[in-house]
């Protein structure tokens, strides 16, 4: 092997002399030569390397290499096995903590906090504490209180019949279901709530959700898919956006209750599809009956007339309108003249009028039946405690019985009163115009146009400390979430229901102007109500 070695060594340093006889202008190689001797140097060099070659991984284990490297590894086995140990604890350090200094440590431990702390501007004050049931007037901080701020809009929250009727449901069922609908959580209450609702709304069917936020976030989803549109209202309250956004579809939204606006949107779709040739898909327009943020209704009937003209679909959430507009008390589409099926779907919570929990769907057989296995609350929350299911139906009689037409009445005529009396206090504006009159949800901003809008809530927070503390008038400031799309102006939300007299609705508003006179500079005249 050595002389293999040898010879191609050798060879190779030829071949680099003769290039560098070359490069210097000496005689040299011919080139063809060279080229052979580096050739044949190469050969050489594979020879040794090559399988079966003496350098070769295999010859050299054939041949008792294998033996090398045994003793490497024996070697660092042998230093790994003598290598000195690190030096042991004392006695005292293996001895275990004793309960006073588990304590210590614990009491010292300072887990890094989850976000950084909140500015005192963006503090939130102390809510009241309610301790009675939630009428025209309650007890507050311990003090009776005229409270302005309850959806419970027909008055009928800790109606002694009904509040007997469901301690005899807790009695009979307990005080939950303990599974969704699907996996043993189905009983008769439901089932007849669901009945009733459906007869009450003229659909053939409804569904009822444990979970008023969840509602629309199920139904949404359930019909709509990633190759679906949805034209929204600007204007929704979180619960639509969520819907919208766990739906996939994609979304279009529309100035807030601006028909012109909508159709302006479902103008520009039609043509972008034309240009494409979009495939056929599912196609919705999203509103509320009566606005959260807002307080004002929506404009249905010209939404229904483009809705027919461009074929989509109308979804209404009437959680604010239900037991509140319409002559049966039926909501924002019986108010605006649709008849039950000219709306394909329709929800609301339970919450509000119906002085209950969860929320409900109403609509055709097809799209009631299509929830109960797609609705993801419907499947997967535990269904509504039996004992709420009662008070839901206690509120349906009374919104069937002889006593709803006085009830609706007297709501909508305090609806009124109310936002006539505010809209005549300098300094702010009431949102909304003369078609939104019959809504019982008042928003109160200041009137400034622009500004800041942390000291805008700061001031009006002042004011409903100052109405609470002076006057004994729970109102409320309207905030939002920093999730929430919807980036309105800081307003106070006052809510009037059928139980409040004529004397509390004006004592209400005086409590108003008084505490804003008190934080907010006088302006030299009353300001409008704003259009809708």
């Amino acid at each position: 092997m050595g002389e293999v070695v040898e010879l191609a060594r050798a060879r190779w340093a030829a071949a680099c002399a003769g290039t560098r006889d070359v490069i210097s202008g000496g005689a040299a190689l011919a080139p063809g030569r060279r080229g052979a001797v580096l050739l044949q140097a190469a050969e050489d060099v594979y020879e040794i390397f090559k399988p079966g070659g003496r350098l070769h991984p295999t010859y050299f284990l054939e041949h008792e290499g294998h033996l090398v490297v045994e003793a490497v590894f024996l070697a660092v086995i042998a230093y790994l096995t003598l290598h000195p140990r690190a030096p042991h604890r004392s006695r005292k350090q293996e001895m275990p903590l004793s309960e006073q200094e588990i304590d210590d440590l614990c009491e010292e431990w300072q887990p890094e906090p989850l976000h950084k702390p909140l500015p005192n501007s963006q503090a939130l004050p102390e809510p009241p504490v309610i301790s009675s049931a939630a009428g025209a007037w309650v007890v507050a901080n311990g003090r009776r209180v005229l409270n302005m701020v309850s959806l419970n809009f027909l008055g009928v929250a800790g109606d002694p019949v009904v509040m007997e009727e469901c301690a005899a449901t807790v009695v009979k069922y307990g005080v939950g279901s303990c599974g969704p609908r699907g996996f043993y959580g189905t009983i008769d209450v439901h089932l007849e709530l669901e009945a009733r609702l459906a007869e009450f709304m003229g659909t053939e069917e409804s569904i009822i959700y444990a979970y008023d936020l969840a509602t629309i976030p199920s139904v949404l989803p359930a019909f709509a898919n990633a190759k679906d549109l949805i034209v929204c209202d600007e204007g929704v309250s979180y619960p639509i956006q969520n819907g919208c956004h766990l739906s996939r579809a994609k979304v279009r939204y529309f100035k807030h209750n601006d028909v012109a606006d909508l159709e302006r949107v479902l103008l520009e779709v039609a043509a972008q599809d034309r240009r494409v040739r979009k495939p056929l898909n599912r196609r919705f327009i999203v509103v509320e009956g009566i606005y959260a943020q807002y307080g004002d209704l929506a404009p249905l009937a010209a939404i229904h007339a483009l809705k027919c003209k461009y074929r989509y679909r109308l979804v209404v959430d009437e959680s604010l309108a239900l037991g509140v507009l319409g002559a049966h008390g039926r909501g924002a589409c019986e108010h605006s003249g649709l008849a039950p099926g000219q709306v394909e779907i329709v929800a609301a919570s339970m919450g509000n009028a119906l002085a209950s929990v969860g929320g409900f769907c109403a609509g055709e057989r097809e799209i009631v039946d299509h929830q109960r296995l797609s609705g993801l609350g419907y499947c997967y929350s535990a269904s509504l405690p039996p004992l709420l299911a009662t008070a839901a139906l206690g509120t349906l009689r009374t919104l069937q019985g002889a006593q709803a037409p006085k009830l609706l009445a007297a709501l909508q005529r305090n609806a009124r009163l109310l936002r006539d009396l505010l809209a005549n206090i300098p300094g702010v504006s009431v949102w909304g115009g003369d078609a939104d009159e019959a809504s019982p949800i008042v928003h109160l901003q200041l009137a400034a146009a622009e500004g800041d809008a942390q000291a805008a809530e700061a001031v009006l927070q002042a004011a409903v400390d100052a109405a609470l503390a002076d006057s004994g008038v729970l109102l409320v400031v309207n905030r939002l979430s920093p999730l929430d799309r919807v980036r309105v102006k800081p307003s106070i939300r006052l809510a009037v229901t059928a139980a409040h007299s004529e004397a509390d609705v004006r004592t209400a508003a005086a409590a108003v102007a008084d505490a804003l006179a008190r934080v907010v500079p006088a302006t030299p005249c009353p300001v409008s109500k704003q259009p809708s």
